[in-house]
């Protein structure tokens, strides 16, 4: 009986690897758990964790270790994986769901670390706070050296007015700055209820005399601001980045600052980290600091406590706050709603790649069995899908606060009596008289299909890359999309054609095996007939 129990004991045991540093406050809480064990190796080298991981049932990690396949199919015990931070860069998310290993984040909790960064950054460029530093260390005194700029009456142009871009904002206006922002994926309201100015990317450019960064990168927004951006700014401008290393194209803002075209900088974040070479170092105008925009106390200690509260729950399979993979793992009930959960994703993700403006209002419609039961997470699915390219963090924890936060006011309608197929999911988008729609369903299997695309009724498959072009109704048209992608090396897969009225507008959905290079995109938008022509990623 006694080995029985030992043996029970040691099978409920919570095996721990931390690989990061944290708070200290963070590693209390989880050895305050009687049935954790916890190893604490923040410098562990990946070729020892390889090693030991084998026998570990979470990984706590912050950027510095990668968790790549390699490291998952070492793991046969995984089931958590905790990311002390936001950025999920150096997990392969999609091998970990695939695994059944939820991943889990801290968002949202270094808002306010960051963007008082950013002001920080921007008052040392501005008055030349580092070089005066360096100046009186070295027993100088030149109280003319080193004049430098008010903030006061400046114009800050914030392009993303996301969780810290608004903040950042509201700082700025405290120094009695006007403030301009661009940002897409957010209404006007938004807009307003931060005191900024709406602008086009253009015209932030050619009007602030500070330009500081706040976007997620993605593929939109890797090197955004370049030579071209750069030849558009004031003479003088200031530019800061505190959101993501890539962003900005870090030679082409070196060449601004030889040119003088940019007066000074601030960087907090690197295309590589840590960077190789760093020729800004020989800028004096340039204040530099290594990715610390989280770094103060009270960020890690909020970050620590987070993600020491998360993980005890996840091992246990209890909800947990900031989910990045939940509804693919976690098992749901056998109802309807469990087999859209992929779908109602999928079509958000579709919508944010095809949409051409800024939606306002979403309505979402259950049909048939799906109006039976609580959708809730469908809701959530859609929004995460819609928004998570346009935001900083979306999770199926906050996609209702972070659509309330870009402005999207969202309601759903249930419809029972819907008979043309067993269950639906219809989302409608819409903005100033523009509309979008998409709707689909699930066949056993399950197999998600989209099967309407703004009154084009299809049966296309919810997955890979593909080509989406609306195109005039006559002969001919399917063999140039044929022929463009033939000669460019692209591979067909799936192709489904569909159109309104005879002689009208037809819209062609089509799969490729490979990407779908820029390029090959504006070649087909220049073929005669097409009327619109964008990539999908499913």
């Amino acid at each position: 009986m006694s080995g029985s129990r030992n043996v029970n004991k040691f099978r409920l045991m919570h095996k721990i690897l931390i690989t990061g540093s944290i708070h200290e406050i963070g590693l209390e809480l989880l050895r305050r758990e009687k049935d954790f064990e916890i190893r604490y190796a923040p410098e562990l080298p990946y070729e020892e964790i390889l090693k030991i991981i084998p026998d570990f049932h979470c990984i706590l990690t912050r950027s510095e270790t990668a968790i790549p396949r390699e490291l998952i199919d070492s793991a046969p015990n995984l089931k958590v994986i905790a990311r002390a931070a936001v950025g999920i860069g150096n997990i392969d998310v999609d091998y970990a769901t695939e695994k059944g290993i939820l991943v889990i984040n801290t968002p949202g909790i270094n808002t306010t670390s960051a963007a008082e960064l950013a002001i920080g950054l921007l008052l040392s460029a501005m008055r030349n706070i580092v070089p005066a530093h360096s100046h009186m260390s070295e027993l100088k005194w030149d109280r003319h050296a080193f004049t430098g700029t008010e903030l006061w009456g400046k114009s800050i142009g914030i392009i993303g007015l996301g969780n810290v871009g608004h903040r950042v904002a509201r700082y700025a206006k405290a120094f009695e700055m006007e403030v301009l922002a661009y940002d897409p994926y957010v209404s006007d309201e938004v807009f307003d209820r931060h005191h900024a100015k709406k602008c086009s990317l253009d015209e932030l450019l050619t009007s602030a005399d500070v330009i500081s960064m706040h976007v997620p990168k993605n593929e939109e927004t890797t090197g955004m601001i370049g030579a071209a951006e750069f030849s558009q700014m004031k003479s003088g401008a200031v530019i800061l980045n505190t959101a993501r290393g890539g962003v900005i194209q870090e030679k082409a803002l070196l060449e601004a600052l030889k040119s003088g075209k940019v007066a000074a900088a601030g960087i907090d974040t690197w295309e590589v980290e840590p960077p190789t070479e760093n020729p800004f170092r020989d800028f004096p105008q340039v204040v530099m600091s290594p990715h610390v925009g989280a770094s103060t106390k009270e960020a890690q200690q909020r970050i620590a406590e987070s993600v020491a509260t998360q993980i005890p729950r996840a091992l246990r399979g209890e909800v947990v706050d900031y989910p990045v993979n939940m509804p693919r793992v976690k098992v749901l009930s056998s109802s309807p709603v469990s087999s859209y959960i992929s779908l109602a994703e999928k079509l958000g993700l579709f919508s944010s790649q095809y949409v051409e403006f800024t939606p306002t209002h979403l309505a979402i419609s259950y049909r048939g069995k799906l109006a039976k039961h609580d959708a809730t997470l469908l809701r959530l699915c859609f929004l995460k899908g819609l928004l998570q390219n346009r935001q900083d963090y979306v999770s199926y924890v906050n996609a209702d606060q972070q659509a309330e936060n870009v402005g999207l006011h969202v309601e759903e309608h249930e419809d029972p009596g819907f008979t043309d197929y067993e269950s639906a999911l219809i989302c409608e988008l819409s903005a100033s008289g523009r509309q979008f729609v998409i709707g689909g369903v699930v066949f056993s299997g399950p197999h998600p299909r989209i099967t309407l695309i703004n009154g084009f009724e299809c049966e296309f498959e919810a997955e890979g890359t593909i080509l989406a072009t609306t195109n005039q109704d006559r002969p001919g048209m399917v063999g140039v999309l044929g022929t463009c992608l033939g000669k460019n090396g692209i591979n067909i897969d799936q192709f489904q054609l569909a159109r309104n009225i005879r002689g009208g507008e037809a819209l062609s959905l089509i799969r490729v095996d490979d990407d779908l290079p820029l390029k090959v995109l504006k070649e087909i938008r220049n073929q005669e007939g097409i009327t619109s022509a964008c990539k999908i990623v499913l």
